[in-house]
């Protein structure tokens, strides 16, 4: 049997879509798998780059097709890259698609599906699609006030969409929110599967802050330190961040102003954040904090894998954050390594999300409603005169992550779901 995948990005691209993607095409090759890749000759956070149109790693055959480079920041230039993907990427797969053949279709560029599924019966391959979003739904959400002509436009597209995803042998869907979601675009239940995404247990493990090398390095050492690592773009809400940035650093000032004096009834530490990775968002939280004078902030550009461990334990508790009108159609893939850290997470997105659920259920953290930055910076405060209550949520969240979101218990779950469109 062959597993032909189909993704923009594959290693040794250090994007989410691509780790994930990096990881299981791997190991079905350890597997004794035949697997083949379809990608780009390019890297997510650099459109110049020029990797080799054809190579072999581990036994897997990566093919990568021609495509125009204009990159993310514009989007003409970004709608005319997934043009010249899904022409160059349609072409390889026909020519290599064969009977028999499982493809797995993921969704950078959007509307994958809909280029490959007639393609999978015309060759009588089978199809899986692995949804990390739901296009159009995402970009019809995230920026408001298109219009009728546009508005008919997605309504185009999501028709194509859903019937590409009906017609497949299996949608694999990352938590309860979306496998609803796209129950509710007319995919039979049986042609959904849940299959959380995941991150490496062995690679990615708790360390103490006091052997913490990155910690100490970005003189974080003494202080309480509230992280987020990874994107942060239209999806995610900044401004709560903000707002909880402005109070905390308030109080952390008024207490140490206090600590001389007679009578101090609650100590706060020294409470600062750290922001690793990128984002249009993530840019405007820069650009704010400098204009409200904010000092406990430090900024730091995306940590290559092999220092996650690391990067990841330097806080002492991380920001998850999602809006609400995208729930079910994204889940937040940092949260998994967050778990894996050994860190305790709060959540700034719909209180009935899924992230929201895992915590609760997991009790491996907190949720606040978005806007509410009060709330946000008074768990924070919390958190940090009460170190015995990190330690335990930091725990819940690992044995949570040991549970359920390793990834050998992922590689195992897609071993199964390949195998049964491969032998219905």
């Amino acid at each position: 049997m062959r597993v032909v995948f189909l993704n923009r990005y594959f290693y040794p691209d250090h994007s989410a879509t691509s780790q994930m993607l990096s990881d299981l095409a791997f190991a079905l090759a350890e597997n004794d798998f035949r697997v083949s890749v379809i990608t780009s000759a390019q890297r997510y956070d650099d459109p110049d780059a020029r990797l080799a149109h054809y190579e072999t790693m581990n036994s897997i055959d990566v093919y990568r097709v021609s495509t125009t480079r204009f990159g993310r920041l514009n989007i003409l230039g970004r709608a005319i890259d997934y043009l010249t993907f899904y022409a160059s990427a349609s072409r390889k797969l026909w020519q290599l698609a064969q009977a028999g053949d499982v493809i797995v279709a993921k969704t950078d560029p959007p509307m994958l599906s809909v280029i490959v599924a007639p393609i999978a019966r015309a060759k009588r391959a089978s199809l899986i699609n692995w949804l990390q979003d739901i296009f159009p739904e995402v970009a019809q959400l995230s920026h408001d006030g298109h219009g009728y002509v546009m508005g008919q436009i997605y309504g185009a597209l999501a028709a194509f969409r859903s019937r590409s995803l009906q017609s497949s042998a299996l949608n694999v869907v990352l938590g309860q929110r979306m496998a609803t979601k796209v129950r509710a675009l007319g995919v039979h239940p049986d042609k959904i599967r849940i299959i959380h995404n995941w991150a490496d247990g062995r690679a990615i493990t708790p360390i103490k802050p006091a052997d913490n090398h990155r910690r100490a390095a970005w003189a974080l050492t003494e202080k309480f330190v509230v992280g987020y690592s990874g994107n942060l773009g239209h999806a995610h809400d900044y401004r709560t961040f903000l707002e909880a940035m402005r109070l905390t650093e308030v109080a952390s000032q008024v207490s140490a102003a206090a600590a001389s004096g007679a009578s101090q009834p609650q100590h706060t530490p020294d409470i600062h954040w750290l922001f690793i990775g990128g984002g249009i968002n993530l840019k405007r939280l820069q650009e704010e904090a400098r204009n409200f004078g904010l000092l406990s902030v430090r900024f730091q550009d995306y940590e290559p894998r092999e220092n996650l461990s690391e990067s990841l334990s330097a806080a002492d508790i991380h920001l998850v954050t999602l809006q609400p009108k995208l729930e079910g159609l994204i889940v937040p893939s940092k949260y998994y390594s967050i778990c894996a850290a050994g860190r305790p997470t709060i959540f700034v997105g719909d209180p009935d999300g899924e992230i929201a659920r895992i915590l609760k259920h997991d009790e491996a953290g907190y949720t606040v409603s978005p806007g509410n930055g009060a709330e946000l910076a008074t768990y924070i405060l919390q958190l940090a005169r009460d170190p015995m209550r990190i330690q335990a949520l930091g725990n819940n969240a690992r044995r949570s992550f040991e549970r359920s979101y390793d990834h050998q218990r992922a590689m195992k779950e897609w071993l199964e779901a390949i195998e049964s469109v491969a032998n219905p």
